[in-house]
């Protein structure tokens, strides 16, 4: 089945066309290394993880590039505060991005430029923009884009240039011919971080950066660009007239965007107390949980994080991992090896084919869940297998029912009872019921059941689960 993809662009699904057939190449804009990756992250993080799971399973020869601004205002700033050198800064961050991501189960890109690695390209092509005539080197040692000049400004937003220039304001220090012409090349301040240029010492704006890191590890023409929502404008848009510009070419084919968080339905900023560090969120639920969660909306829709929805990701996982209890942890089978004419493949695979519809995806994995219940109730044990072998198959897809069920089912997060503490109550309780002190026991049962833990006896023994 042929994977259609919603273009910002073209504001409409088209089908994925490959600028060579079977090859994809993509590029992600990551983060600026300032600070611990928050919410808003993770949901891009996830959200391309899961696209680039997908177009590899479907056989595509994906590359798949996901920067990292290492230079920026934000960055020296905090880098001043802290009292340290920016590259400590970076570096520390850098690592605690991996860190978070890896827990979140997202696979490493291909490539992960850094800006300050690519100083000789973002020049090379600022030198071309000059001679085009789309930039110039102002009095004051900047060089800026001449919005102006480049005829297709604002078809990605939507914006109109024109419109644009009536709200626009030149500050007092600023050398523009226009408003609206945005910093190529900003010039470095007494003792600041700085590189050598035709234009004096300075250091790259933010826009050029991901112009010539795309460009270098992608070539002038390539299929998919991605990022978050608040990147359409002025980011992405800026991107387009720079790298068009430079090279005489499209830029990307297709432009992905994933949706907004927000948080008990407010936007996520520091000033409301509201913002989260994906770190944060990791002590309190268990990272396959909020994963589950972010995936469950499309990636393109806002999604709105609160402790009840938490829950109910938590409470839906457990339905699949309860399926998936007392069957063997087994390597999913690859996508291309599973059985096309099976009706929950090919429901599967026509959901994430529409644009990587992943909640419908997992409406298909809900109705398997219930058909292993099925099997399970008839002590069908063969069937039962086979099914959650496909579970655990097209759930890999997602990057998720990688954990061995009863762990699952038993983790814990901040707060809550550790499993040696649970384990040792539930000795306790056996003593108690040899001893014939059953009050002891019913009361190490509730005691447990009052702080989500559920105990289920058999002839086998106790076995326990969070609620």
């Amino acid at each position: 089945m042929t994977i259609q993809i919603y273009n910002t662009l073209s504001r409409k699904k088209a089908p994925l066309t490959p600028i060579e057939p079977g090859v994809v190449k993509m590029y992600v804009c990551g983060m600026t290394v300032y600070d611990y990756c928050h919410l808003g992250h993770a949901r891009v993080l996830v959200a391309f993880d899961v696209i680039s799971r997908f177009l590899r399973a479907k056989g595509f020869d994906l590359t798949y590039v996901r920067n990292i601004t290492d230079i920026d205002d934000k960055i020296l700033r905090r880098a001043d505060e802290n009292g340290e050198d920016y590259t400590a800064l970076t570096s520390r961050f850098i690592d605690a991005m991996h860190e978070d991501a890896e827990r979140l189960g997202i696979a490493p890109p291909d490539a992960e430029p850094r800006a300050t690695a690519h100083i000789g390209d973002i020049l090379a092509m600022i030198d071309k923009l000059i001679d085009g005539g789309y930039a110039y080197a102002a009095s004051n040692g900047d060089v800026y884009y001449r919005v102006s000049r480049f005829e297709g400004y604002g078809k990605l937003s939507g914006k109109n240039p024109e419109e644009l220039l009536s709200g626009a304001r030149i500050a007092v220090d600023e050398a523009k011919e226009d408003p609206r012409d945005f910093a190529l090349w900003k010039a470095a301040k007494a003792g600041e971080v700085s590189w050598p240029s035709p234009w004096g010492e300075g250091r790259p704006g933010w826009h050029i950066e991901c112009s010539a890191m795309s460009t270098c590890c992608l070539g002038d023409n390539f299929d998919i660009h991605g990022g978050g929502p608040d990147l359409v404008f002025p980011h992405h848009e800026n991107e387009i007239a720079q790298s068009e510009a430079a090279t005489g070419k499209p830029y990307a084919n297709t432009w992905m965007h994933a949706g907004a968080v927000r948080v008990d339905n407010e936007k996520m900023s520091k000033s409301l107390g509201n913002f989260f560090t994906i770190r944060e969120i990791l002590d309190k639920y268990h990272p396959e949980v909020v994963r589950y969660f972010l995936i469950s909306s499309h990636y393109r829709s806002a999604i709105n994080y609160s402790e009840d929805n938490l829950q109910i990701a938590r409470q839906n996982l457990e339905r699949f991992y309860h399926a998936l209890k007392g069957l063997p942890l087994t390597a999913p089978t690859p996508y291309a090896e599973l059985p096309q004419d099976n009706d929950t493949v090919r429901r599967f695979d026509a959901a994430m084919c529409d644009d990587f519809a992943a909640p419908e995806a997992l409406a298909v994995l809900f109705d398997l869940v219930r058909e292993m219940n099925n099997a399970r109730a008839a002590g069908n044990t063969e069937v039962l297998v086979e099914q959650a072998q496909l579970l655990r198959s097209l759930g890999a897809v997602l990057g998720i029912f990688g954990c061995e069920a009863e762990a699952f089912l038993q983790a814990g997060g901040e707060g809550e009872l550790a499993g040696e503490q649970i384990e040792a109550l539930i000795a306790e309780r056996a003593q108690a019921k040899k001893d014939r002190n059953f009050s002891r026991a019913d009361e190490i049962r509730q005691s447990l059941l009052d702080q989500g833990v559920v105990l289920e006896d058999s002839r086998e023994g106790t076995t326990w689960r969070r609620s």
